[in-house]
């Protein structure tokens, strides 16, 4: 069966054309971070002028040393880890939250060196590995929903509610949606990047743009310094600290590792992968910014395509050349955007058909990893708890013989995950 998943995910042979096409794509899929990860990290004290900077510059990696196509990226989640944990809820400066980002993609680099990575990719369930996809795919489609205007936050009673179809942008987004449908049922090549396109200009003939780019100037350069290898370790042995660590390494480590596990066309590719993300993760702390990670957004290059690095390379010199054309991400409104997330969310889902639907004991951790992925945000959560409740179940039935000692490690290490953000947080 897994053959058979491996199988249609050839990297060989992929015209370069076929590569481009996808890196537009991925990019368009998560320029967003250009805007929002600075907004993010300014609640810190990092101001958005320089951290857009360090935000670009940590996108090349992965092409160059892993030939993945998977986009490098501060991470959404880990960044709002990093400035509403780390700095607003635990009293710490940035400078200090820097320190345990620096500490936590260290050890996550001697993990992803070293042969524990491919050990603890190996034991873990194939189920759970399905789960992980399609959690991913179902945070995706949600995110897409709400970037469509198509569902909004439900207030205080219920989690999401409908909105308003009569709106521009939602009418914008559902012809977008059967446009970009169209196209990839009919294998339009550039199917995606058609999509993007077409609403753009409608949206912009009718009034729909993106959203407000921050006041940005390519001369605001000269002061990047100022955020550059600041991190304080100054209360590097406090109880605090270890804890902020040990829950961030939690994160980094598994978060990164479901994600490439979800995503890679090739399995083959996950060892460098790990290892250009784990470098990725150590250097954005140099540079000034929260752990990158790589985006799920990349999902949507992929499906158009991207098999190899020259889609993450791509994609890198697009953020490169963000510096200069940051205005012109005002053009592309979320709407265009939508119905790739959407649909890329859908194709992922389709995993489950590999799931054992007729064993419980199997189903109910995968079930958890995917509905709690979309419903906190958070990819390690939705591991946590999958990875928590998987080897009980084994255990209630009696076969706790299916389940390696690594499982059961892993178990109790999110266990403890989870015990320490509910400290510290």
């Amino acid at each position: 069966m897994e053959n058979k998943i491996k199988k249609s995910w050839q990297p060989k042979k992929t015209p370069i054309q076929k590569e481009i096409l996808a890196g537009i794509t991925g990019f368009f899929a998560i320029s967003y971070i250009i805007i929002v990860n600075p907004i993010i990290l300014t609640d810190a004290g990092i101001p958005a002028n320089l951290s857009v900077f360090a935000t670009i510059f940590s996108s090349l990696i992965m092409g160059i040393w892993a030939d993945a196509p998977i986009i490098i990226t501060p991470g959404m989640g880990i960044n709002a880890f990093f400035t509403y944990t780390l700095v607003v809820g635990m009293n710490l400066t940035w400078e200090q939250a820097v320190a345990i980002s620096i500490i936590s993609s260290f050890l996550y680099m001697v993990v992803a060196f070293t042969p524990i990575s491919e050990y603890l990719a190996q034991k873990i369930p194939q189920n759970l590995k399905i789960g992980i996809t399609a959690g991913i795919g179902m945070f995706l489609v949600v995110l897409g929903l709400e970037k469509a205007g198509i569902v909004k936050s439900g207030g205080s009673r219920s989690l999401l509610a409908m909105g308003n179809l009569l709106t521009p942008e939602v009418i914008l987004s559902l012809l977008g949606i059967m446009l970009t449908l169209i196209l990839f049922l009919r294998r339009v090549p550039g199917d995606f990047i058609i999509g993007i396109i077409v609403i753009s200009i409608l949206g912009n003939i009718i009034g729909v743009k993106g959203s407000n780019v921050p006041n940005i100037r390519l001369t605001e350069i000269s002061k990047y310094s100022e955020i550059v290898a600041q991190g304080d370790f100054g209360q590097l042995f406090t109880l605090k600290f270890l804890i902020a660590i040990f829950s961030m390494t939690m994160i980094l480590v598994f978060e990164s590792m479901g994600i490439l596990e979800g995503l890679l066309p090739v399995k083959s590719q996950f060892k460098k992968a790990f290892q250009a993300s784990s470098i990725a993760a150590f250097l954005s702390g140099f540079l000034g910014t929260s752990p990158t990670v790589a985006a799920a957004e990349s999902a949507s290059g992929i499906q158009s395509g991207g098999r190899r690095g020259a889609m993450a390379i791509t994609s890198g010199l697009l953020f490169l050349a963000a510096i200069f054309l940051i205005p012109l991400l005002s053009f592309i409104p979320e709407s265009a955007i939508a119905p790739v997330i959407i649909i890329t969310g859908a194709i992922m889902m389709q995993q489950l058909r590999f799931v054992k639907f007729a064993d419980f004991s199997e189903w109910f951790p995968t079930f958890l990893i995917l509905v709690l992925i979309p419903l906190t945000s958070s990819i390690s959560t939705g591991l946590a708890f999958g990875f928590i409740v998987y080897p009980i179940c084994k255990l209630v039935v009696g076969n706790y013989r299916d389940v390696s000692k690594v499982m059961y490690a892993l178990s109790l290490l999110f266990l403890i995950q989870l015990v320490c953000e509910s400290i510290i947080g």
